[in-house]
């Protein structure tokens, strides 16, 4: 059994535990909280122990913290940090290099922070007995998801993409709502060079703005071919390719909203849809010179990550089979 613990307890930290806790080969140790919230109550009431990382009010609202972080270190053979952005690095510093623990940090922060950067389905092997891995960003695992399965069957010369980014997360009071659509100042935004750190080989420029949702992200994508292709072939490549999910016209899946009530309605765990999700309709090819490529992909930020956690750990303890693992992690997720 891998013994994994979790240093923060919020939209990533709280699905990164439960999906722990549903792995046959994994223990969740315990969850670090901060201060005390309506999380570590369901983490209190999932039988999660917690261990205390700042605020004494634990105590005063019914909560025994086990231990502190120090404590969690000494009993986990992983840590996964989902603490807010540049605290990963903090912690790497302060906590996890000190204590000699394999631990793995979210796309908040830098490439170099950890030297390696993961997508399960695209470089899996490059985590394998890694001491510390980071999981891109939920845009960059989306984009490489759906790029890494056309390169692999058509090859990639270059690749546009325009992230339209949700303004917040549902449960987020502080950044929204705006009136406006902010376009990110930068050319090219770092989606493009974070992909790179994946995909090496992949010419890709992206551009990117923020408007009023807080459901999901959506990508535009044009993508230039070495190989021509076919909408159709694109179709059931995307159908064949693991946690990406073809959603049509047909069945009223026609925005965010309508898939995250799909996804509700599939009964996932908080209506979670790791998956990127690709419109049919929306798949254009154009055969010419360059063999482009165009398409549309939902990414719900909250989620699509999750799993790659799961894969990251695997890979990190000396697990060398990247599709089984997919397939174990699959599986605890209800992904086809």
């Amino acid at each position: 059994m891998i013994k994994v613990g979790i240093n923060g307890y919020g939209t990533i930290g709280k699905r990164v535990a439960d999906a722990v806790a549903m792995q046959k080969d994994m223990k969740l140790v315990g969850v670090t909280a901060h201060s005390y919230s309506f999380n570590t109550e369901v983490a209190k009431q999932k039988g999660y122990r917690i261990f205390a990382s700042g605020d004494d009010d634990l105590k005063a609202n019914g909560i025994k913290p086990d231990g502190d972080i120090n404590s969690l270190l000494e009993e986990a053979d992983v840590i996964v940090d989902a603490t807010p952005k540049k605290i990963g690095k903090e912690n790497l510093d302060k906590y996890y290099r000190q204590k000699k623990i394999k631990a793995i940090l979210q796309g908040g922060e830098k490439h170099e922070v950890a030297g390696t950067s993961f997508v399960a389905q695209c470089n899996y092997n490059e985590a394998i007995d890694k001491d510390y891995v980071r999981i891109v960003s939920c845009n960059t695992t989306g984009l490489c998801r759906t790029l890494n399965a056309v390169n692999m069957k058509y090859g990639i010369a270059s690749v546009h993409a325009t992230m339209i980014r949700r303004g917040a997360d549902p449960g987020d009071i502080h950044h929204g709502p705006i009136n406006a659509i902010v376009p990110v100042l930068e050319m090219p935004s770092h989606h493009g060079p974070d992909v790179q750190t994946v995909l090496k080989n992949i010419e890709i420029f992206t551009t990117a703005l923020s408007v009023p949702s807080t459901l999901m992200h959506l990508h535009t994508l044009t993508v230039d071919l070495k190989k021509k292709a076919n909408v159709d072939d694109v179709v059931e490549l995307f159908r064949n390719s693991t946690r990406i999910r073809v959603v049509r016209n047909a069945e009223h899946l026609r925005s965010t909203a309508e898939i995250m009530e799909f996804a509700r309605d599939m009964g996932r765990l908080r209506g979670d849809m790791p998956e990127i999700c690709v419109w049919q309709e929306a798949i254009g090819v154009i055969s010419n010179a360059h063999n482009k490529l165009l398409y549309m992909q939902a990414i719900h930020q909250e989620s699509d990550v999750i799993p790659e956690n799961i894969d990251c750990i695997r890979a990190m303890t000396g697990f060398k089979d990247g599709e089984k693992s997919i397939k174990m992690t699959n599986e605890t997720f209800g992904i086809r």
